[in-house]
């Protein structure tokens, strides 16, 4: 049985004050699901199934290229991250999974996967880090890495990404997500075609030590910290690398790594029709790669996302198993609840794309109904489907509020008499 940070007694006597009027609400949501000819258990079970993977990063307090401002219970390495992370998904019981970023948390692959078992996590996608240098390293990755002019620094760099998948393949992961900083800030400063022939020649270097069981993800960003140029800069040049590389390359899909107003959702269905969607990383923005919690903002395009996945799904697109994973910054909040906040925002807009009237929808489009196809999809993101995330929350033991179990347990005081004070540094995420 896996340890809890949260006294399960205290989970329980909360619940136990709101059954009552969980009970009332599900089945007021059931009679009106039920008119619209939608069963709500086969909702229920269906969200229940979906787990969204939390980063390690994540249960930091973040920060900007100018500041950074510590809160307090930091976690002080690997461990205390993934205590913070079996918090939440003890509460919300839909983040089974933690994906590291090596080296920020390159450990002992064995005590790394006891204290997984340990707590009831498993791990998701490893990340390669080449766009920051690690202490001691040879080759400084100022002027790029995969992509550098210099042949020792992209050896320094695959290798790197090798370290990973061996450290992955030791605690069960099952693939390598890498994302590079290369770019140029002034024109000129790169041969855009030999750069991206390096690059290539890199990222082949490490597919072909990939198991064959493992995926690779690449990740497009149109701009930071590279700003004239970056060499992954869209999802068209991230389609093409996945193509080069071969079947186990897929592309990865930040929400905040494209323009604003982008039409992300039609990049995920383009991606969908090609075979070629790997994951996600789920956030939100308002200006460009912001990093907020997932549904901040734009909870609608999250939605809109979401309606495409449950199309493909339905329409049971051969081997479809996207990676679904948070990847925020949280300056202003306690990471641990904008993140229990984040996974039930993505299992909200999962539930809501369930009770779409596909056949109706399918129906207005051949007819060229724009207000009612429109209107169909409103329709089911108007649906208040809390009952639902609240109930699958206390089937599986978790907490139907889980941010007043959480706040009420005293948890940040906890690890904050338990863990030393961090101390404020510049700009740069944790």
């Amino acid at each position: 049985m896996a340890e809890f940070r949260i006294a399960q007694d205290l989970v329980a006597t909360d619940n136990d004050k709101r059954a009552t009027a969980l009970k009332a609400d599900y089945e007021a949501l059931g009679a009106t699901l039920a008119r619209r000819g939608v069963d709500i258990e086969a909702i229920t079970r269906r969200v229940a199934e979906f787990f969204v993977a939390v980063p390690s990063w994540g249960v930091g307090t973040g920060g900007t290229r100018f500041a950074r401002f510590p809160g307090t219970g930091e976690p002080r390495g690997i461990f205390d991250k993934l205590d913070d992370c079996a918090v939440i998904n003890q509460l919300t019981q839909a983040t089974p999974n933690v994906s590291l970023h090596i080296p920020w948390d390159k450990a002992d692959a064995r005590e790394l996967r006891a204290k997984g078992d340990a707590l009831g996590l498993g791990f998701d996608a490893m990340n390669s880090n080449t766009f920051s240098d690690a202490p001691g390293q040879a080759h400084s990755y100022k002027y790029g890495s995969l992509s550098h002019t210099g042949a020792a620094t992209r050896a320094q760099a695959v290798e790197h990404n090798l370290e990973c998948i061996e450290i992955g393949k030791a605690i069960g992961s099952k693939a390598l997500t890498v994302w590079i900083g290369d770019g140029s800030n002034f024109p000129g400063q790169s041969h855009f075609t030999k750069a991206f022939e390096r690059y290539l020649a890199s990222m082949a270097d490490i597919y072909k030590a990939l198991p064959d069981d493992w995926k690779l993800f690449s990740e497009h960003k149109m701009y930071e910290p590279a700003f004239y140029s970056t060499i992954v800069q869209d999802w068209g040049t991230n389609y093409l690398i996945a193509q080069t590389l071969g079947p186990k390359a897929y592309c990865l899909v930040d929400l905040g790594h494209h323009a604003p107003n982008t039409n992300i959702e039609m990049i995920v269905a383009r991606l969908i029709q090609f075979g070629k969607l790997g994951g996600f990383h789920f956030n939100d923005s308002k200006y460009g790669d912001d990093d907020l919690d997932a549904g901040a903002i734009d909870p609608y395009r999250l939605f809109l996302v979401f309606n495409e996945l449950v199309d493909a799904e339905q329409r049971g697109v051969n081997d479809f198993n996207p990676a679904h994973m948070i990847d925020q910054s949280h300056n202003v909040t306690d990471p641990i609840e904008s993140l229990i906040n984040s996974a039930n925002e993505i299992r909200r807009a999962y539930a809501q794309a369930l009770i779409v009237d596909r056949k109706a929808l399918d129906g207005y489009q051949q007819d060229n109904d724009a207000l009612m196809a429109s209107e169909t999809l409103k329709r089911a993101y108007r649906a208040d489907v809390e009952p639902i995330l609240a109930e699958v929350r206390r089937r599986a033991g978790g907490a139907i509020d889980p941010i007043a179990v959480y706040r009420a347990s005293g948890y940040r005081r906890q690890v904050a008499a338990e863990r030393p004070a961090s101390v404020a540094g510049g700009g740069g995420i944790i």
